[in-house]
């Protein structure tokens, strides 16, 4: 399959994905868009590279997270992390620029 504009791309920076789940909407969270306008700012103030990306299809299952776990408590949640390819396989592969650009975002994050 060839990659579309959904998809997250290696070196192109941190992947923030403001919806993901599985089940419908049982085994989801979607971030209000206010908490996703205040990440891209933080991360653009911090000079941090991002883009955004969409876990897949939600009814077929996989590409779960436990974002939808803390969602329960009305959590503002963002699921932010690493592009990986061929994630659980024996040979993984992410972007020295992107795992560059997590550091600096969960960095501005906590601070």
């Amino acid at each position: 399959s060839s990659p579309n504009k959904n998809m997250a791309q290696l070196n192109h920076g941190v992947v923030m994905t403001k919806y993901v789940g599985a089940r419908g909407k049982s085994g989801s969270n979607d971030a209000h868009a206010e908490y996703v306008a205040e990440l891209r700012a933080l991360f653009d103030d911090a000079g941090v590279t991002w883009q955004t990306g969409e876990i897949g299809k939600v009814d077929p299952g996989g590409g779960g997270t436990i974002a939808y776990m803390l969602a329960r408590y009305e959590m503002d949640v963002i699921d932010c992390g690493v592009g990986v390819m061929s994630m659980h396989a024996p040979m993984e592969v992410v972007g020295k620029f992107d795992l560059y650009m997590a550091y600096r975002g969960f960095s501005a994050f906590l601070a």
